[in-house]
């Protein structure tokens, strides 16, 4: 089931009815699916343990450091209109923005976006009364530091004194623009940069003393700086000809109302007292102050600059293993189960196969869409004599023995599975 989660996601009906028979797998011969469900209550009563034993099993393979480990939550949605009244698909607000019956998946990982271990709560749980459960059952995994790491959704000042009270440590992205000591001390805050990478630089910035005392990391990135100021320039440029053309510059015209509305053009215009559309020349040098940078804020005195600076990138991390796991690749959701422990260990058998993704993608230094592209050609054909059967590999490309050559895995023998028929099956 995890293997099939990362070649040609399928439900457990269709793995056991059509995937099988595309694939070899001699030790699935014969399987029925009540199998493949008797397995899944198997891995649910011993998921801690399971989940344990294999992380560290690979962090030792890898020589991971595991000295930091970032958390964040997301949604699973299911094909449903009801919630249950007692169980785990209940209504909430999902990451997307819709409404709907869901659960909510916590997941750990490593700076290096493998998976630690994951959790799944009822729908309509909040962000906060996770990280206490998640606290608890990572305590004596001696990870180091568990790091609550969210996005700016996450930061307000309620949430901040429950996430201290739960887990301690947190690090959260900052809104720049509606936080009024980010915008006005933070930004403009005299002093070098710290250089890490090319595309990442930081630098620390303290408001207030004791135990009012702040800790922002302003972090910058170049290239992306260049990248925002060249976007906004044509987006000026187009307002600039778009309002050239039309004599009537009145705000209640229809291409001014369709200007103000757009999410691209709306933040570089104003509306004088004469009802006129105009380029704002001090919105776009307010909005040239924000390009490449972001703010992070933590809590904790301890963590490095570095590491904190990096925070951000773990975040995002996490959210590339989301989009792996409910959409581009894995397809957790949505998902048809109703028993919660077949929920619960559906979402361990897609985290598994992410697992499986991060650490190909480690090894060869591509991402999974280009390594599993390549991973098709590992293809068999199959041949019946009379008396036997037996597979016969596909000539390999030099792409797919490089990239098992660097995933450690043996190329097949020119001849496999040989097995001799039976008396009725030779009659066929």
């Amino acid at each position: 089931m995890t293997a099939n989660r990362l070649c040609e996601p399928e439900s457990k009906l269709g793995v056991w009815d059509r995937w099988l028979s595309k694939v070899y797998m001699p030790s699935c011969s014969g399987l029925k699916l009540d199998n493949m469900y008797d397995a899944m209550d198997v891995l649910y009563h011993n998921a801690a343990g399971i989940e344990r034993n294999i992380f560290f099993h690979t962090a030792d393979l890898l020589n991971l450091r595991v000295d930091l480990i970032f958390y964040d939550t997301t949604t699973a949605s299911f094909s449903i209109d009801q919630e249950d009244e007692a169980g785990l698909r209940r209504f909430g607000r999902a990451k997307e923005g819709n409404w709907g019956p869901q659960v909510v998946v916590a997941l750990a990982v490593t700076r290096e976006g493998l998976p630690v271990r994951c959790w799944v709560f009822p729908g309509n749980t909040t962000d906060v009364d996770t990280v206490e459960r998640v606290r608890k059952d990572l305590r004596g995994w001696k990870l180091g530091r568990a790091l609550f790491v969210a996005d700016a959704g996450m930061n307000s000042q309620d949430n901040q004194q429950e996430l201290s009270r739960a887990c301690g440590k947190y690090l959260l992205a900052s809104r720049m623009a509606s936080v009024g000591e980010i915008r006005d001390t933070v930004l403009s805050k005299r002093g070098r940069y710290t250089v890490f990478t090319e595309n990442l630089h930081a630098k620390e910035v303290i408001i207030g003393d004791g135990e009012c005392r702040k800790r922002y990391i302003l972090c910058y990135n170049p290239k992306e700086a260049d990248r925002q100021k060249k976007h906004r320039s044509l987006a000026v440029e187009v307002l600039e000809k778009e309002i050239a053309r039309h004599s009537d510059k009145k705000a209640t015209a229809q291409w001014a109302i369709e200007l103000l509305a757009s999410k691209r053009y709306k933040r570089y215009l104003s509306i004088t007292d004469d009802n006129q559309v105009r380029i704002d020349s001090d919105k776009i040098r307010k909005a040239e102050k924000y390009d490449g940078k972001w703010v992070l804020e933590t809590n904790d005195d301890t963590i490095s600059l570095k590491d904190a600076a990096c925070g951000y990138k773990g975040l995002m991390i996490i959210e590339r293993c989301f989009r792996s796991l409910k959409r581009t690749q894995i397809k957790m959701s949505p998902m048809y189960h109703w028993l919660p422990r077949r929920i619960e260990t559906h979402v361990r058998i897609c985290v598994l196969a992410l697992l499986i993704e991060r650490v190909a993608e480690i090894a060869c230094q591509k991402p999974w869409h280009q390594i599993s592209t390549i991973l098709e050609g590992l293809q068999a054909s199959e041949f019946v004599t009379p008396t036997h059967r037996f597979f016969k590999l596909n000539e390999a490309s030099e792409p797919l023995k490089d990239t098992l050559k660097m995933l450690g895995i043996p190329l097949p023998a020119g001849v496999f599975g040989l097995e001799p028929l039976s008396e009725g099956q030779s009659n066929l």
